[in-house]
């Protein structure tokens, strides 16, 4: 019997599954640095089904990938591999290889969430023939666009929206924007909004108050402000409301009346703290467009795998095509 595989993958974790009768099947996740190449992370998770697979039993493989998609080779953006499509398919005897933007299935993803798998941060209600933005901090920021087709069908663009640049509302923005730029030069969104951006913009908080810093993870920062330190509390504060500032941008962008859902691994660990934060003022505070965002929901997932999901989905569509 053929089957299928979906994986999705990221700076740090790869997350692969069987995909059957457009259903998850074997969910397991593998640390990218412990394997070479995509190729040998995939055979190592096939050995551990303990199926007995033999070669060419899996006959279509669509793998969410970090970095702009295109073209025979592809070089993932936060790890160390890289893939030929020809090379991987000859070693995994596979017939068909889809390539996708992991934000692009995660955008994808949104279609198959569950009850209880998203909790509400903005109260509106979505046009359903309108885009939907999907943005999301984990290893970078990622940033995906999600269009109805209609009769069932979706349409997900990709992008790099995580490379824009940071915008900047108030006068301590613009402060800490001055003292990362004189460091780094270009200040993007994705340098601030992701987990060791987390860990720069408390370090530049600090620099900035004459503090000594003491902490030195995005999870002792998020925990310090949890527990009510008040320069990391600080520090998750304009996290979020950098956050909102970006997510609003892309509504007008894209008049995106569809929704925004809050994605990755950053921002659930503080979920209660993210709802009662700055972000939605920040989100909406677009001057003489701000009356815009009314109804224009927003959603934060706990869904676990929905980048997997999403994958699953590309791939139906396309052998359906």
């Amino acid at each position: 019997m053929k089957l299928a595989l979906v994986g999705d993958i990221g700076g740090t974790n790869a997350r692969f599954a069987l995909w059957r009768d457009e259903r998850l099947e074997a969910v397991k996740v593998l640390a990218t640095a412990d394997f070479a190449t995509p190729e040998l992370a995939i055979q190592h998770y096939l050995a551990g089904l303990g199926l007995g697979l033999a070669p060419g039993a899996v006959a279509a493989v669509c793998l969410a990938c970090a970095g702009p998609v295109g073209g025979e080779d592809f070089r993932f953006t936060n790890n160390h591999w890289r893939l030929n499509r020809r090379t991987f398919c000859e070693a995994l005897s596979v017939e068909r290889l889809l390539l996708i933007n992991d934000f692009s299935a995660m955008a994808l993803g949104m279609t198959r969430l569950q009850p209880g798998e998203r909790m509400t941060i903005c109260e509106g209600e979505a046009e359903t023939d309108r885009p939907a933005v999907v943005i999301g901090a984990g290893t970078g920021l990622g940033v995906g666009t999600l269009l109805p087709l209609g009769e069932g069908r979706w349409a997900a663009l990709p992008g790099e929206g995580g490379h824009v640049d940071l915008p900047i509302g108030s006068v301590r923005e613009a402060e800490l924007w001055r003292y990362l730029h004189e460091r780094q030069g270009h200040v993007s969104a994705e340098n601030i909004l992701s987990g060791g951006g987390l860990l720069q913009l408390y370090r530049a908080s600090c620099a900035l108050d004459g503090i000594e810093p003491h902490l030195d993870s995005p999870a002792a920062i998020t925990s310090a402000a949890l527990a009510g330190d008040s320069e990391a509390k600080a520090v998750l504060e304009q996290f979020c409301v950098w956050l909102g500032r970006v997510a609003g941008n892309n509504v007008l962008t894209l008049g995106a009346r569809g929704g925004v859902y809050v994605v990755g691994g950053v921002v659930p660990r503080f979920a209660e703290f993210f709802k009662a934060s700055g972000f939605a003022r920040a989100f909406a505070s677009k001057g003489c467009m701000s009356e815009y965002f009314g109804g224009v929901p927003v959603w934060l997932v706990t869904a676990e795998y929905p980048g997997l999901e999403g994958a699953g989905v590309a791939l139906q569509q396309a052998l359906q095509a």
